[in-house]
């Protein structure tokens, strides 16, 4: 399968390591330059920010989809080649996993989070077979890859963590 695609799931919010950024705008870069559409929460702060401007720059089609709650307060993007409002971040959730056909994770905090293991757990019950990278910027996720190589270990997973997902260290790893 082709990844025309891609939903990308990240802090709206810059954290404290440049990395997050510099990684944010290399992935918004790469992804104009290979055709791939951005799918992402329609924020134009924090490293969501940074990804979709850098793919804008390089005139790739950049797809935001924002519950009404939040178009104040993350301050939606006005330059996207679409943004979407929904009613609520269910509605959000369900439609940036209709638009894509695979998801990458950058750092973030509860709501990237919760996007991630949400794509991941249906991944796992096959409600969908989307490839789902993780871009673990700067040691980031290490923490959480470390618990993942638990859960699979004391066996709560039923398949192997390389199975539903490929970890890199940089955007330029991925192969897509």
């Amino acid at each position: 399968m082709s990844i025309k695609s891609l939903a990308v799931f990240c802090g709206s919010k810059a954290g404290k390591n440049p990395v997050y950024a510099e990684h944010a705008k290399q992935l918004g870069d790469m992804l104009a330059e290979k055709n791939i559409t951005l799918v992402y929460g329609g924020g134009n702060k924090g490293i969501m920010g940074v990804v979709a401007n850098a793919a804008l720059l390089k005139k790739g089609k950049v797809i935001g989809v924002m519950p009404k709650a939040l178009m104040e307060r993350e301050h939606q993007h006005m330059g996207l080649t679409e943004l979407h409002e929904v009613t609520d971040m269910h509605v959000r959730k369900a439609a940036l996993y209709e638009k894509c056909d695979g998801a990458i994770i950058l750092p973030g905090g509860y709501g990237t989070l919760d996007e991630f293991f949400e794509i991941l757990t249906w991944n796992q019950l096959n409600i969908h077979d989307k490839k789902i990278f993780v871009i673990n910027s700067g040691g980031f996720y290490d923490h959480l890859i470390e618990h993942l190589k638990k859960m699979e270990a004391e066996g709560f997973l039923y398949d192997t963590i390389s199975d539903r997902m490929t970890i890199v260290n940089n955007p330029s790893e991925l192969v897509l």
